[in-house]
């Protein structure tokens, strides 16, 4: 409050706010708790995965409790955050965001933050933000590189107008070119402050650039993203293809030698299906997730039929093992 553009009447706004943040990963689970500790008074955390040891150099709500408990990032975030800020309230959604629950998941919110590590979401969270308008900010951090751009529908740039195809075959990922945990600090913390402006009524100081810096290289740089673009598929011509699932895989790669599954309209008995699975395997199960591991391969399934299968990156390989084991 003693920061005079937010001062008392912005803090106030800072508590009425509700925030959707996509994914709780590296920037996702920075966002969530740089805004906690600002006063942020509600967000919805949705992330479809469990903490796991690799993910504690960069992702600083988790801990190696977390890790060994194989918690997933939602249900972990939530408690760390109510231990250092009780008064924020959190929901916590161990799910993926898919066309059939968007409106579930992102409705009733004045803000998205990008927390996600693909194009296939974002684009998602695009096409329902322009839809809808709802405004969004972009957040991206690989090896020492860090961007983010906001998002203003209806007055800025879209994600569609600066990328209208997705980039997604020639990125580097984390998983194979490995992450400094500063450059996930130095892109969440502009989002988050972005964030705070546009709750403290400050929207003309938000920035109307995609902003990329290289903390390695030192190498900074800005892309004027100003009013939409003509003719742009999502906010010109208001096509919402990702939004209405077309050409949605089935089954995706997901991290390091490991393929996903969806089976959104498939739910599982976790308790039942380790009782099934224990003669064949070792099986592992908390309440949201069950692990099954039978050499070489891990799999990891969710409440909802989701799964994610360790050992390979054949979809072919992944979806008979998930028709054996879970069922076709």
């Amino acid at each position: 409050m003693l920061f005079a553009p937010i001062g008392e009447r912005g803090q106030e706004k800072l508590r009425a706010a509700r925030v959707a943040i996509i994914g709780c990963g590296a920037t996702g689970s920075t966002l969530a708790s740089l805004l906690a500790r600002a006063g942020v008074g509600h967000l919805r955390i949705i992330d479809r995965d469990f903490v796991e040891p690799s993910n504690l150099q960069r992702q600083n709500l988790f801990d190696e409790k977390d890790a060994a408990e194989s918690m997933p990032k939602a249900v972990a975030a939530a408690a760390k955050i109510a231990s250092f800020n009780s008064d924020v309230k959190v929901e916590s959604h161990v799910t993926d965001l898919h066309p059939e629950n968007a409106e579930a998941m992102l409705g009733g919110v004045d803000l998205l933050l990008d927390g996600t590590d693909n194009f296939e979401t974002r684009y998602l969270m695009n096409d329902y933000a322009v839809k809808k308008f709802v405004p969004w900010i972009y957040t991206a951090a690989v090896a020492s590189y860090a961007a983010t751009m906001n998002i203003l529908p209806g007055e800025t740039a879209c994600l569609s107008c600066l990328f209208p195809e997705s980039p997604n075959g020639a990125l580097e990922t984390c998983d194979t070119v490995g992450i400094l945990n500063s450059a996930v600090n130095l892109a969440a913390s502009v989002a988050a402050t972005e964030a705070l402006k546009f709750f403290s009524d400050a929207k003309d100081s938000m920035r109307r650039t995609l902003l990329s810096y290289d903390l390695w290289l030192n190498q900074r740089a800005e892309i004027a993203a100003g009013t939409p673009v003509e003719g742009c598929r999502t906010c010109d011509r208001r096509e919402f293809g990702h939004l209405a699932g077309e050409r949605r895989p089935q089954i995706t790669l997901c991290g390091r030698n490991s393929v996903q599954i969806h089976e959104h309209s498939r739910p599982v008995d976790l308790a039942e299906m380790s009782q099934r699975l224990t003669p064949h395997g070792r099986v592992r199960q908390n309440g949201f997730m069950l692990k099954f591991s039978k050499d070489p391969y891990e799999l990891t399934l969710f409440p909802d039929g989701r799964a994610i299968i360790k050992g390979t990156t054949d979809p072919a390989i992944a979806r008979s093992l998930y028709a054996r084991y879970i069922g076709s």
